[in-house]
């Protein structure tokens, strides 16, 4: 499935490879690497507020800002929250990253093996190989409670209705 229009590059429109992702749906399976190229999947995340924050590539000033940006917001919401940051770049080159710029709030997943989380996600872009910037919000049973896909690539997220969005279920989780 393929779905065109929905994103753009400098103007550019951009095929989207997958299925897309809406509130109420399950979300789907998919296997990412960690810092340890250890395999990393949806079960494996599942009983917490998940908020994932995808981005084309962390190498690019409007990753590394998106990056920076929620790594501080989220520094207060609490042991109920996990936050994983998803690209198409290499575990080490991932790693490096939140090491030189002090991203320590979330964990960073690749999807550099086979993109088959931005292809079961609805996220992959075909014609230059990388995910689509995106929020996600799931919560603890793996129901998708916000999306926002990110109209052009060089445009950040909307942060603070992301993170009401995990404030709300993560909160809901507490009641």
């Amino acid at each position: 499935m393929e779905r065109s229009g929905v994103i753009s590059l400098h103007g550019k429109s951009l095929t989207l490879v997958g299925p897309e992702l809406k509130e109420g749906d399950k979300a789907p399976e998919f296997e990412l690497r960690n810092s340890k190229l250890s395999k990393v999947t949806l079960a494996e995340t599942s009983g917490k507020t998940r908020l994932f924050i995808v981005v084309p590539s962390l190498d690019t000033a409007v990753c590394d800002t998106e990056v920076r940006t929620f790594n501080e917001k989220i520094a207060g919401l609490g042991g109920g929250i996990a936050t994983f940051v998803v690209s198409r770049d290499t575990a080490f080159a991932q790693q490096r990253f939140c090491g030189a710029a002090n991203v320590g709030n979330m964990t960073a997943l690749s999807d550099h093996i086979d993109g088959n989380f931005g292809k079961a996600w609805g996220l992959y872009i075909k014609e230059n190989g990388l995910d689509a910037r995106a929020i996600v919000v799931l919560d603890s049973e793996d129901t998708v409670r916000y999306v926002e896909l990110v109209p052009a690539l060089e445009q950040e997220p909307d942060y603070d209705a992301a993170l009401n969005v995990v404030r709300e279920v993560a909160g809901a989780l507490s009641n």
